[in-house]
């Protein structure tokens, strides 16, 4: 099992929890970002800057029994059919059953703004924003330790 983490637009705090979790349990954390990000981990990959390569990169190099941290509902739904675990720096959990949903969501929002409409921005970012990635992250952590994935 690895923490792979989409550092393109991860917030600091994120990857510094993940770091500390990854530690405290064994787990090796994966960064992935485009060039023009200065990011420190022990195991970081770095991609070109053209659209969805650092998705791309995160796609390959997933496994079964993984959890990967990013924002982007299209790759949370890639991931999810890889059987990865994903959750986005809030600490919400992407659950197969609501990601069509998200998308289609996702899709009418990109339509509203394509034709002049204005949608909200990402609220800023708080404690209790933190907090509760590292609870949620912990608990995945603990679950799939607990329960390893059958690779075959």
């Amino acid at each position: 099992m690895k923490i792979i983490v989409d550092a393109d637009a991860c917030p600091k705090d994120v990857l510094t929890i993940c770091i500390k979790l990854g530690h405290q349990y064994r787990v090796q954390v994966w960064t992935v970002a485009s060039f023009n990000h200065n990011i420190e981990s022990d195991h970081h990959i770095i991609v070109g800057g053209d659209s969805q390569e650092a998705d791309l990169k995160m796609i390959n190099l997933a496994k079964k029994g993984d959890i990967a941290v990013t924002q982007d509902w299209g790759l949370a739904a890639m991931l999810l059919g890889k059987n990865v675990r994903s959750l986005n720096p809030s600490g919400k959990e992407y659950r197969p059953e609501k990601i069509d949903f998200m998308l289609e969501e996702r899709e009418a929002k990109a339509k509203h703004r394509r034709s002049g409409g204005r949608t909200k921005g990402p609220k800023k970012r708080t404690d209790e924003d933190n907090k509760k990635f590292t609870e949620s992250l912990e608990l995945i952590i603990r679950e799939e330790l607990s329960n390893p994935p059958d690779l075959a």
